[in-house]
């Protein structure tokens, strides 16, 4: 049994109100031992910017608490937050997509990328964009700078990913 089936919508407004409006969970009981009191904000801020909230011994991510709080069951793929702030728990916010929709939605490169422009890479001196559909790279040019480069991908993001909110 998977954490996410021991615990129930009922359950959960048990324990939290959930305002769909700011997204925000708030501790309805004292829980002892946590020193959490009711009132309390809940959650964790993760270094993944994503929020958790301690439920039945097991960490549960905010965004998929919410979907459940809301629609009464879990969500059945992943929950995408639409304008990419992964703290961002409003329910208008929040999507349930599959894996590569999800991925669609990226806003951001990669944490160890020196540029910091996504679909972006040096190449020879010069910046080559490229993009990922259905699972396969499309060369969309090299250019001179890493924002023109960007500004290509982010046309092809748009034109060519379903999933995309940029």
């Amino acid at each position: 049994m998977s954490k996410e089936t021991k615990v129930t919508a009922a359950f959960v407004r048990e324990l939290f109100h959930y305002d769909p409006e700011t997204g925000v969970f708030t501790r309805l009981v004292t829980r002892q031992g946590l020193g959490a009191r009711a009132g309390d904000i809940a959650g964790t801020r993760k270094p993944s910017g994503y929020l958790s909230i301690w439920i039945c011994g097991a960490n549960h991510m905010a965004h998929r608490l919410a979907w459940l709080y809301v629609h009464g069951k879990w969500p059945a793929h992943e929950i995408d937050h639409i304008d990419g702030n992964r703290a961002n728990n409003a329910i208008a916010n929040l999507r349930d997509v599959t894996r590569s929709v999800n991925h669609e939605n990226l806003r951001s490169a990669r944490s160890d990328s020196a540029h910091g422009f996504l679909g972006v890479s040096p190449f020879f001196g010069k910046w080559k964009a490229r993009i990922t559909v259905n699972g396969k790279f499309q060369h969309l040019g090299t250019f001179s700078t890493p924002e023109e480069a960007h500004a290509a991908y982010l046309e092809a993001k748009r034109r060519l990913h379903v999933g995309c909110t940029i």
